[in-house]
């Protein structure tokens, strides 16, 4: 009896295992650790279209919080115009950019937003193109209708970035250790940090004098590096030397005409009251003394005055007690000294009257 139990369950667990092996695909059944491991093909797709630098995208700020975000038109044309990028979402390749932006979407990986400013600000025609504050839109659907979407996904940080973030702690403390660079190393840092706030503010002077005489003259408003002032732009935005497109309104006639003889009246009174050559040596040479003060501080210096000063206080002391003890020796003496000139007016007193 106990045999022939034995032998209904083998034939149970065999024929069990013979219909879960019928039933399984190898081709798509995993074990579940190698099913946990795998990342999404979404995700792994939002990332690589993220690096992409053909979809154009800006930064902005979101809820406090500053992210990334394109608009929907420019993402529709930017999958026209690379369809391989379809492929690593292997099964799903097949579906259009809304179904694509919509799992997106339900997957967290994306957030539609909307412009915090709706309406024309005066003196533009229209809304900005790349709005710089953004909030969440109520319907986290797909549009190309002036929609923005922007990635909720921390992107991987390159190599320069890390590097460049470890290398502040040693920055600050080499500018902190600047008193004590050799004579030589001086020179070069106050000389290329002279050269660079020159280069700027030359910049600056130059980009003001575009802006003004071209709109003066022209109506136009043209600024050279038009995000040189920017606080929310990238590196490579930060350094576009073309402007962009003017959406303001054209400037009046009577405008232009009264700007321009304001300047005209700023110029002569700042060539009227200009310094001469004497205030200008003047000032330079309190400048330079300032600059020679700090260059030529040396910790051996420091130390050689603190020691003058210790023994000037010293000689002092000593000159203090000399002329306290010269003092009490005359008053010491005095009184012999008046009892002599006592004793001499009695004997010339006494001479004067035995000669009368």
């Amino acid at each position: 009896m106990k045999k022939a139990g034995a032998e209904k369950k083998r034939a149970r667990r065999s024929s069990a295992a013979v219909k879960s092996a019928a039933g399984r695909d190898p081709a798509t059944d995993t074990p579940p650790r190698k099913q946990g491991n795998k990342k999404d093909v979404f995700q792994l797709f939002a990332e690589k279209v993220r690096d992409h630098k053909d979809l154009v995208s800006r930064w902005a700020v979101l809820q406090e919080t500053r992210v990334e975000y394109f608009r929907g038109k420019d993402f529709v044309t930017f999958l026209k115009n690379h369809p391989e990028l379809k492929d690593i979402l292997e099964s799903d390749r097949h579906l259009e950019v809304e179904d694509i932006v919509n799992m997106l979407l339900s997957k967290n990986l994306l957030v539609r937003c909307d412009r915090v400013v709706k309406t024309v600000r005066p003196g533009k025609r229209k809304l900005s193109t790349w709005p710089a504050h953004l909030e969440i839109f109520p319907e986290q659907e797909f549009s190309d209708n002036d929609a923005f979407f922007a990635w909720t996904f921390v992107n991987k940080r390159p190599l320069w970035q890390t590097l460049l973030s470890l290398s502040w702690p040693v920055l600050t403390l080499a500018i902190c250790l600047f008193p004590v660079y050799p004579h030589q190393a001086k020179l070069l840092i106050l000389y290329s940090c002279a050269g660079i706030l020159l280069l700027i503010l030359c910049l600056l002077l130059v980009r003001a004098l575009i802006f003004g005489a071209s709109w003066i003259l022209l109506g136009k408003r043209i600024w050279i590096f038009p995000n040189i002032l920017a606080e929310e732009a990238t590196l490579r935005e930060l350094f576009r030397f073309w402007p962009i497109k003017d959406e303001e309104e054209k400037p009046k006639l009577t405008a232009r005409l009264f700007y321009a003889i304001v300047a005209v009246l700023a110029i002569l009174l700042l060539r009227h009251h200009a310094p001469d050559e004497a205030a200008r040596a003047r000032y330079q040479k309190r400048v330079s003394n300032i600059i020679d003060d700090v260059l030529e501080w040396d910790p051996r210096l420091a130390l050689s005055g603190m020691m003058d000063s210790m023994q000037s206080e010293v000689n002092g002391t000593e000159t203090n007690n000399n002329v306290t003890d010269d003092g009490g020796s005359e008053k010491a003496a005095s009184p012999d000294y008046v009892e002599h000139e006592h004793d001499e007016s009695a004997d010339d007193k006494d001479l004067y009257n035995d000669n009368i």
